[in-house]
């Protein structure tokens, strides 16, 4: 396998080495360097100018999240303060609704009373003494 490989770059040489050898061909003018330069620099300018608009829409919506948080925590508050005081009204109705239901199970509770006496004065005794 070797004896192949090795008679096979034995005429690979032989052809290279006994080939025509051309001259080159004349190099080609240099390109004009200063397009390519400024080209680069535009690009460079045109993705620094994209960092910074990226950077200040990051810092905006950054500022817009801090102030929907602090608006959504201030409309918690008042929410959470306009509960209590519902709640401190409904307490305050409830007593006031429980005072005036004592006081007037106490007002029947007297007339009760009151009519209980009224009838048992007012009756006679029957088969009397």
């Amino acid at each position: 396998m070797i004896k192949p490989l090795i008679a096979a770059s034995v005429v690979v040489v032989a052809l290279a080495a006994c080939g025509k050898k051309e001259e080159a061909p004349p190099a080609a003018p240099a390109a004009a360097p200063a397009p390519v330069q400024q080209a680069v620099e535009a690009a460079k300018d045109v993705a620094k100018e994209a960092t910074e608009a990226t950077k200040e829409a990051a810092s905006q919506a950054a500022d817009a999240t801090k102030q929907a948080a602090e608006s959504a925590k201030d409309a918690a508050g008042q929410a959470v303060d306009k509960a209590k005081e519902a709640a401190g009204q409904a307490v305050e109705a409830t007593k006031q609704a429980a005072a005036e239901t004592a006081d007037k199970a106490k007002e029947m509770a007297t007339q009760a009373v009151d009519k209980a006496k009224e009838a048992t004065a007012t009756k006679k005794p029957k088969g009397g003494c």
